[in-house]
């Protein structure tokens, strides 16, 4: 399959137009229109969640109208895709804001996620706080620490008077039911602070490249240190709930398999979900009605489509998430 073109072709009044006509409607889309997403449990936070998740970071700010933002957020609710993951620092704030424009009306309908990358407790608290104003409700399903680095940035986080205190106290003060923390670019570091506290969830990158992604920038056959091995059992054994980020590497995968199998291969570890960027009309309706059919791969065919992927995509893969920032 070709990759993706991100380009946007249809305005929000168009769109509309369209599905008031019947233009956008298939046999496989008015399965999708008439029926929910498969769900899983979110860990033991005792939320239920869709299989797919809307991310709201890079891909949604390629909306370059805020009308077409908000037009394709509520069609994906429509089709069931009710998990929204967006954070503070997405596009400075601008993700927050149209994920709010939805949540003015829609908040009962959906899991509402967001991210704080401050790393004290006093920052976190402020981000919260305009986090909040921002998606226009007064409490959150998730709420995740951003981006861990390395352990050092655990460090940071843990310390006495670090943000971890901030998201304690915000699910204390039930202004969220739960809290996590999310990582692309140090499977150990995650490992370690899953291990060390109480998290209810997170969110690692986990694709059919990164199986083979170890520390120190080597690729090895077996990924004994990728996020699958290290991070990924430990979040399982301590009944987390898993939100696979990444899982066509920011796109470095597409064209080396297909979207289709990428998304299986993620969908067929033991996650809740798998949270998708999807800047394209035509791509929220395709993946809507993979997730609606979707059945799980076999570790053999999970393995083939590993040994599939060219060691120097993967390396290339590798090099870019680590100095990725995801804004």
């Amino acid at each position: 399959m070709a990759e993706p073109d991100y380009s946007y072709n249809m305005n929000r009044r168009q769109f509309l137009a369209a599905v008031a006509a019947g233009v956008l409607t298939s046999p496989a889309l008015a399965t999708v229109q008439s029926t929910h997403l498969p769900f899983r449990s979110l860990g033991r936070t005792g939320i239920q969640v869709p299989i797919l998740g809307f991310g709201s970071g890079s891909r949604f700010l390629m909306y370059q109208e805020d009308d077409q933002a908000i037009a394709a957020l509520n069609r994906a609710i429509d089709l069931g895709i009710t998990y929204i993951d967006t954070a503070h620092s997405y596009g400075d704030g601008k993700s927050e804001e149209r994920v709010g424009r939805v949540m003015a009306t829609r908040r009962k309908e959906v899991v509402l996620a967001t991210k704080i990358a401050g790393r004290t407790a006093e920052e976190g608290r402020r981000q919260i706080e305009v986090s909040l104003k921002r998606l226009q409700t007064d409490r959150l399903d998730v709420l995740h620490i951003h981006a861990l680095k390395d352990l050092k940035d655990l460090e940071a986080i843990e310390a006495r008077g670090g943000v971890l205190e901030a998201l304690h106290e915000a699910r204390d003060q039930k202004i969220t039911r739960a809290i996590g923390i999310t990582c692309h670019a140090d499977p150990s570091a995650l490992r370690t602070a899953l291990e060390r506290h109480d998290f209810d969830c997170t969110q690692m990158a986990l694709n059919a490249g990164l199986a083979s992604m170890t520390e120190g920038m080597k690729i090895v056959p077996a990924g004994a240190a990728s996020f699958e091995r290290l991070a990924l059992p430990v979040a399982t054994r301590k009944h987390m709930g898993v939100i696979a980020m990444k899982v066509f590497g920011q796109e470095q995968l597409v064209g080396a398999a297909s979207p289709e199998k990428l998304l299986a291969y993620a969908l067929s570890l033991p996650v809740s979900l798998a949270s998708v960027g999807m800047p394209q009309l035509e791509l929220i309706e395709r993946n809507a009605g993979q997730a609606r059919s979707f059945t799980p791969m076999s570790p053999r065919d999970r393995s083939r489509l590993v040994d599939s992927i060219g060691a120097g995509r993967k390396q290339a893969m590798l090099q870019f998430l680590s100095n990725h920032e995801d804004v």
